[in-house]
């Protein structure tokens, strides 16, 4: 009677372990959910994700790596959906070597696509007035810019990280 109490009492154990473990699990996926760009990385790494760098995620989707300013080193990438945020600590503008200037909020998101950046929201440019860029193309030596209008400017301009000068508002 004693075997069978014990091992009724093992697997009782036993479950109820397997049941808090699981719930901390859970708690770590709605933690990670709920906490800001900046500290993301840290869940990610508990739960064994290891996150490229952002530089290098711009490439291998044939995107500029200084699109975005220099202190852009926090992002989440859906992979399945391929939605990119990326986190910026304060609002800023980056000038590039064409004269073009960009403007950022804090956290700027878009579909990430081979050569495309698309659905953005948190970039401005500078024609005549500021304009929301809507879409960043990659083709060849040429990007574009659709920002109302499409804007083609020289690829070798956006090769460069950049520091951020930052602003009052977006």
């Amino acid at each position: 009677m004693d075997q069978i109490l014990n091992k009724v009492g093992s697997y009782w154990i036993g479950q109820k372990a397997n049941k808090q473990l699981s719930s901390v699990g859970d708690d770590i996926n709605s933690m990670s959910s709920s906490i800001e760009g900046g500290a993301k990385w840290l869940v990610n790494k508990i739960k064994g994700k290891m996150q490229k760098a952002l530089p290098e995620l711009l490439k291998e989707y044939d995107i500029p790596v200084g699109i975005f300013p220099l202190d852009a080193t926090n992002y989440e990438f859906n992979e399945e959906t391929r939605k990119l945020t990326v986190f910026i600590p304060s609002v800023c503008e980056v000038g590039y070597k064409d004269s073009s200037v960009l403007r950022f909020s804090t956290v700027i998101t878009g579909y990430l696509e081979k050569g495309k950046l698309v659905d953005i929201e948190g970039m401005k440019t500078k024609v005549l007035i500021w304009v929301k860029v809507t879409a960043i193309s990659s083709e060849g030596p040429k990007l574009h810019f659709t920002a109302g209008i499409k804007k083609t400017r020289s690829r070798d301009a956006y090769e460069v990280l950049r520091d951020g000068v930052g602003v009052d508002k977006f």
